[in-house]
């Protein structure tokens, strides 16, 4: 596995670092009330840097299809951009994780959809196994590519230092952008 990446939210810089990542993803929304105020330019930075491109959004509870319609309505989505549900609230349950997953992959077809979580949660308060296109896995294991799980992922989130840092399972950057429906972006 040679293919790593950051995640970025309000708490890191419009113009992050780039060099050495293949791929960035970017908190966008939580609940329905917050939106990072920096998101368009960190979006504008990964692009500007070729980086495969996935937004996230933090689970609060609440309505589902609130907090996709929220989500949804920021992203004016390209070839490629994935999607992503930040799943950490120990208040949000596992049927809202798949509501909130499927009703995504239902209204976006053609991108892939990711389930963010950390090891426990997988193995502690996951039900179903459902992480619609692929888990990203956060375990800070000082192993990177070796999460503590028997589930298949394709993310494993290995650090958070400097930046949170994660590697993909995918053999090159040919690989990822195969797998996303990337496509290159003039800067």
């Amino acid at each position: 596995m040679t293919v790593t990446g950051i995640d970025v939210s309000s708490a890191q810089s419009e113009k992050y670092p780039t060099a050495g990542s293949d791929f960035v993803f970017i908190k966008v929304t939580e609940g329905t009330t917050y939106t990072n105020p920096k998101w368009v330019a960190q979006r504008k930075t990964a692009r500007n840097a070729g980086l495969v491109t996935g937004f996230y959004h933090f689970a609060r509870p609440g309505p589902v299809t609130s907090q996709v319609d929220f989500f949804l309505s920021k992203i004016n989505l390209i070839e490629g951009d994935i999607l992503i549900l930040d799943w950490e609230d120990a208040r949000v349950p596992n049927s809202w994780k798949d509501s909130w997953l499927k009703q995504v992959q239902q209204r976006t077809p053609g991108h892939k959809t990711l389930l963010y979580c950390n090891r426990d949660f997988w193995l502690h308060r996951d039900t179903t196994s459902f992480a619609g296109d692929g888990l990203w896995i956060a375990q800070y294991n000082n192993k990177p590519g070796q999460p503590d799980i028997h589930s298949a992922w394709l993310f494993h989130q290995h650090t958070d230092r400097p930046i949170d840092t994660s590697i993909g399972k995918f053999e090159d950057k040919a690989a990822l952008h195969t797998w996303s429906g990337h496509v290159a972006i003039p800067a």
